[in-house]
């Protein structure tokens, strides 16, 4: 089933914004010591009241972030480059009261960088690099001037210059390079990640499956003898009834059981061979509606056709019983089921409508999971076999509730995936 995903991406940034406010409060408490020691141990002129503000400001923010963090508030990555930009500024105003561009420090405005590159995305890391560029540009004519910051006064003004002009283009190609590679390698990172989570959850998934299977065929073996037992005591009810339309269809109903238990040994036999032959996509359909209504007589169903073209397809066996899952959700939920169909070349759209309660907004997230249901005798299962089922083959199957009310089940089924099935 096609749902929200949980929000990973937001617990990492909050990780990474309590990261960032440990290296805050490590290059806070450095700051502190060197103006400390600056002013009272070896003065060099500096501004202490306007540096001592400035630090006492980014300190307040400093703890204030360091317990956002730690809330379960949502933090997206544009908030995350707001702090970074916030840092930026905070650094560069200390840089401005302590000699610009030829403080020795004013490399450090590649740490940001560095975090914007590995952790969002190139977009925002480009921005974070050319503001922090910018902002080395502007100090290296906009500064508080410190003697003992400045370059040697024994060279001349131009070896003066170009020193600081060196300094200013070696942090340009740090820049570069660092959000070119280092921000290619985090993607490449992340790319791996997911993979290897979405191999987990496929992984996961089959296990899940072969224990469902395992059950399946068990309880296939055990229902034989019962079934068995009821058609006997149902042929001889039929003889002396006088109701014998429910008797009738209490016989047709113990058929089908039947004829189910002895389709799950085909398709078990069918799925390990590979002479699966093509069939018209409408006689496809047909049959499995025809089934379906068969088990479903009392039903009021609708099911309407649209103008599709005359394509030949493979279909897994397992299909037709992940859609009969679907469709007999459906009825359940209500007495009247509306169907619409229609398909390409390339894939087949179903629709189905019921006019029940809807979907339980509380299970909405957990349905399609195993064992997990909204009705009161269910057993979990039905959702969670069609939807591996289709998603196998190429399918996906989303559940909403209408506006009028009710459950709209949509089912894809790519044509291509099917027959491509071996």
């Amino acid at each position: 089933m096609e749902k929200a995903q949980p929000n990973n991406n937001n617990a990492a940034t909050r990780e990474n914004l309590y990261v960032l406010s440990l290296i805050r409060g490590v290059a806070l408490l450095g700051q502190v010591l060197a103006l400390i020691y600056f002013t009272y141990v070896q003065p060099i002129g500096l501004p202490v009241a306007e540096i001592a503000f400035v630090l006492s400001v980014y300190g307040s923010l400093t703890a204030a972030i360091w317990i956002r963090s730690r809330r379960a508030v949502p933090i997206g990555d544009r908030e995350f480059f707001v702090h970074l930009l916030a840092d930026i500024a905070f650094f560069s105003i200390l840089l401005f009261f302590s000699g610009g561009a030829s403080n020795p420090f004013v490399s450090y405005l590649l740490i940001p960088i560095s975090i914007a590159a590995i952790t969002l995305s190139r977009r925002y890391s480009i921005a974070i690099a050319v503001i922090a560029l910018l902002g080395y540009s502007l100090l290296l004519k906009y500064h508080v001037a410190i003697a003992a910051l400045a370059p040697s006064h024994h060279q001349g003004a131009a070896s003066n210059s170009l020193h600081i002009l060196g300094m200013w283009a070696n942090f340009a190609i740090s820049a570069a390079i660092i959000i070119y590679f280092i921000s290619r390698m985090a993607s490449t990172l992340k790319q791996q990640e997911q993979e290897i989570a979405m191999r987990r959850d496929a992984q996961l998934r089959d296990e899940q499956l072969l224990a469902v299977g395992t059950l399946a065929a068990g309880t296939a073996h055990e229902l034989g003898t019962p079934l068995n037992t009821m058609k006997l005591i149902v042929d001889e009810m039929l003889l002396d009834t006088d109701n014998q339309s429910d008797v009738m269809l209490l016989n047709q109903q113990i058929e089908q059981c039947k004829t189910t238990l002895k389709q799950l040994l085909t398709t078990a036999e069918e799925s390990q061979s590979n002479q699966l032959e093509a069939q018209p996509v409408q006689l496809y359909l047909d049959n499995v509606l025809a089934r379906w209504q068969l088990m479903r007589p009392l039903l009021k169903s609708h099911i309407q056709f649209t103008d599709s073209p005359a394509v030949n397809a493979v279909f897994h066996p397992t299909i037709a019983q992940s859609i009969l899952n679907l469709l007999n959700n459906a009825a359940d939920a209500s007495e009247q089921v509306d169907i619409e169909i229609s398909w390409d070349t390339e894939i087949v759209t179903m629709r189905i409508r019921d006019f029940g309660a809807g979907l339980d907004a509380a299970k909405l997230e957990t349905l399609g999971q195993p064992f997990v249901t909204d009705k009161a005798d269910g057993l979990g299962l039905g959702l969670f076999l069609s939807q591996a089922t289709l998603t196998r083959f190429g399918g996906s199957v989303s559940l909403q509730n209408a506006p009028e009310g009710g459950t709209v089940t949509q089912i894809r089924l790519p044509l291509l995936a099917t027959a491509a099935v071996s």
